[in-house]
């Protein structure tokens, strides 16, 4: 959420005893990305529907930051969709997971999945030509 949020990452645990999750979870270039955009736009929460949050980041370049959030005990499906976004729904847009690395081509209409419980998927959304 700090990138989301354009705050700076200020790690409150041991640097030397931090395990290999954390840090890969830390040093994510594609996050740090997000949290550096030129743009300097704070994100904001879109949705929040029980323990399911959507949040959006707009970014430079007219491309946006996206994480479905689930607080929740149990997996969820979410999805955020381009009217959210201020695109047509019609938009075709490429969007890639900033965990996974994988990107999905074309999408139309909305991008979501399976968020697995106290999870996070967190996409970078960009129109597609």
């Amino acid at each position: 959420m700090w990138a989301m949020l354009a705050a700076p990452l200020i790690a409150g645990n041991d640097l030397s005893k931090m395990d290999a999750d954390t840090l890969r979870i830390l040093t994510n270039k594609d996050v740090i990305a997000v949290d550096q955009d030129a743009l300097g736009k704070q994100g904001r929460r879109l949705l929040k529907e029980g323990d399911l949050e959507v949040w959006v980041r707009p970014l430079s370049g007219g491309e946006h930051a996206v994480v479905l959030f689930n607080r929740g005990k149990t997996p969820a499906d979410m999805k955020v969709a381009w009217e959210q976004l201020q695109w047509p729904a019609d938009q075709k847009a490429d969007a890639k997971d900033l965990w996974s690395k994988k990107v999905t081509k074309g999408v139309h209409g909305s991008f979501g999945g399976k968020v697995a419980p106290h999870g996070v998927i967190m996409v970078r959304i960009k129109a597609a030509p």
